[in-house]
């Protein structure tokens, strides 16, 4: 549900700093406690192992280029990265690869189609439009580097935890889970490998895109992620220099135009900072040069995004100013009426 009732929250402008740490800790917890009990959406079951999460579960986190972090409620509940790690793995294969290639072989337009569409494909001869669909997504991860399926597993699995500032571990149920239901993904790789559009091995190269789904993160991890990419490929918390300032830009822009799916371009419009989502219930958005927030809460929408982290994160979007869109007049200059 794309949030576009934010009555009473004062609209700021994304130019400049955020406020100063007390204020942000203050409207983290603010828009926690303002949406933890709403009751809508329901939580995914196609895999049967997320049908058995919490709903009740919500976490919310805000970490800023200087490392500030702000946690609130489940912020540490560790979940399924899902459909989120598809913008971080498309940053890595753009460090490897550069942006001509990579833009060449996965595309960056938005498909209008729900994210595991074949018709998608199929209408495109076999080109996958954007990284953020499951298509383009099997697409790069093939591009990762690697002789064997395990060493672009571990390229995978150590470039997330380079952006998380942490070991991330696999989640072997929901991996198992996974992996005994991903007809549907295996379908989409061998349509690829079809139309000579995936590197390697389809079955096996599908199997590592459900690992990297299976990761496990955390709202806050979320939050240190996106933030990594808010400040140039460095991350705040460590300082290591994950990726480039090009890459973070590049894979900004894909987000922002086909984060959310078919909801993608509403979610821009309403509240105006790319933002990725997976179906375990996380969600999250970059402000460039600022920051970025990390969300779980498992109820998802009829497209597959997490109900309280959308509202959330609008709330959060208003009251920091994190709206790449939005502008003031400068000070003493007069607007015509």
């Amino acid at each position: 549900m794309i949030p576009t009732d934010l009555v009473g929250v004062v609209q700021q402008v994304s130019t400049g700093a955020l406020p100063g740490w007390d204020r942000v800790d203050e409207l983290v917890h603010e828009a926690h406690h303002r949406h933890m009990a709403d009751q809508s959406g329901t939580v995914a079951d196609y895999i049967p192992i997320l049908g058995a999460a919490d709903p009740a579960l919500f976490g919310l986190a805000v970490v800023d280029v200087t490392g500030g972090v702000h946690d609130a409620g489940d912020a540490l509940h560790p979940f399924s990265i899902q459909s989120i790690s598809k913008m971080f793995v498309y940053a890595l294969a753009i460090q490897e690869h550069g942006h001509e290639r990579v833009r060449d072989i996965v595309g960056v337009n938005n498909t209008g189609l729900p994210f595991n569409s074949v018709v998608a494909l199929e209408l495109n001869a076999g080109h996958p439009m954007n990284p953020m669909v499951n298509a383009g997504a099997i697409a790069t991860t093939a591009l990762m580097p690697g002789t064997t399926p395990e060493e672009k597993w571990e390229r995978i699995r150590t470039g997330l935890s380079a952006f998380a500032g942490r070991e991330l571990t696999l989640d072997d149920e929901v991996y198992h889970s996974e992996a005994e239901t991903n007809q549907r993904n295996e379908g989409l790789g061998s349509l690829l490998s079809s139309y000579g559009r995936l590197e390697g091995d389809s079955d096996a190269i599908v199997d590592i895109y459900t690992r990297q789904c299976a990761l496990n993160v955390t709202a806050h991890d979320l939050a240190v992620m996106g933030a990594t990419l808010a400040d140039g490929g460095v991350n705040p918390v460590t300082g290591e220099q994950v990726v480039s300032a090009d890459v973070c830009r590049d894979t900004l822009a894909v987000v922002a135009a086909s984060g959310l799916y078919e909801r993608s371009g509403e979610w821009l419009f309403e509240i105006g900072i790319p933002a990725k989502s997976g179906v375990s219930g996380g969600i999250v958005a970059v402000s460039p040069g600022k920051g970025a927030a990390g969300a779980f809460s498992p109820p998802l929408d009829s497209a597959g995004n997490s109900v309280r982290s959308q509202l959330a994160i609008g709330y959060l979007s208003r009251a920091l100013g994190l709206n790449l869109f939005a502008s003031a007049p400068r000070s003493g200059v007069a607007t015509e009426g």
